[in-house]
């Protein structure tokens, strides 16, 4: 899951101004694993908060109220001991820890382990659309038409993915930057994890330093 600011040139409209200076539109899109676009919701205001698309969007309408269908809980390959864990999606730090939506440790000062485990959720957080010579720069069109622009984006994305033999985009290197065109959506008003998102992030950060291991993962 992946909240980002797709910067737009708009005659008027402090709805449309960001935290950033700019004039913008949301984008709240879902990825699967390889990297196609499941749910797409774009339109907010540039100011709305990571909060409010996600809470006015239908997907988190669903996800608030445990409508979604997700799968059932799941042992992690080669870690059985840690027991069944829930199938989630992988946030920016803008968003809150659930039981189900995994978010960065934030803050300085973290653990080793800590840090592994933001290292592996940033490598989950590729920003695909980021290909699209559009988004390296303002978009210079009506917001009713960055609308319809950011959507035929997706689904050519889709398209392209789904009709080549590539199962895995590449991993970034830690220089990768975003385009100009895209920018994070501010983390706005506080964070209350539940007990069970703490313990569900803490399973998880132990399986990516243990049984979960990669070779590309930095070593501590």
């Amino acid at each position: 899951m992946e909240n980002v600011v797709i910067r737009a040139t708009v005659n008027s409209g402090s709805l449309f101004y960001n935290y950033k200076g700019t004039y913008s539109v949301v984008l709240l899109a879902v990825v699967d694993a390889q990297y196609c676009f499941r749910v797409v919701d774009v339109g907010s205001y540039g100011r709305t908060s990571d909060g409010g698309a996600l809470a006015n969007s239908t997907f988190g309408q669903s996800f608030r109220n445990g409508t979604l269908g997700l799968p059932q809980d799941a042992l992690l390959p080669g870690a059985e001991h840690l027991g069944p864990q829930p199938h989630v999606f992988v946030a920016n730090e803008a968003f809150p820890l659930c039981r189900d939506l995994m978010r960065p440790f934030p803050g300085p000062g973290l653990s080793g382990s800590q840090r592994i485990f933001n290292y592996r959720l940033s490598q989950a957080r590729l920003i695909v659309t980021a290909q699209w010579r559009m988004y390296r720069g303002v978009i210079e069109v009506s917001p009713a038409n960055v609308d319809a622009c950011v959507k035929a984006t997706c689904v050519l994305h889709n398209f392209h993915r789904r009709s080549t033999s590539t199962t895995r985009m590449p991993i970034p290197s830690a220089g990768d930057g975003e385009a100009s065109g895209l920018q994070e959506v501010a983390r706005v008003g506080s964070n209350n994890p539940t007990r069970e998102a703490i313990r569900v992030q803490e399973k998880y950060m132990t399986y990516f330093s243990t049984a979960g291991t990669v070779p590309w993962q930095p070593v501590v």
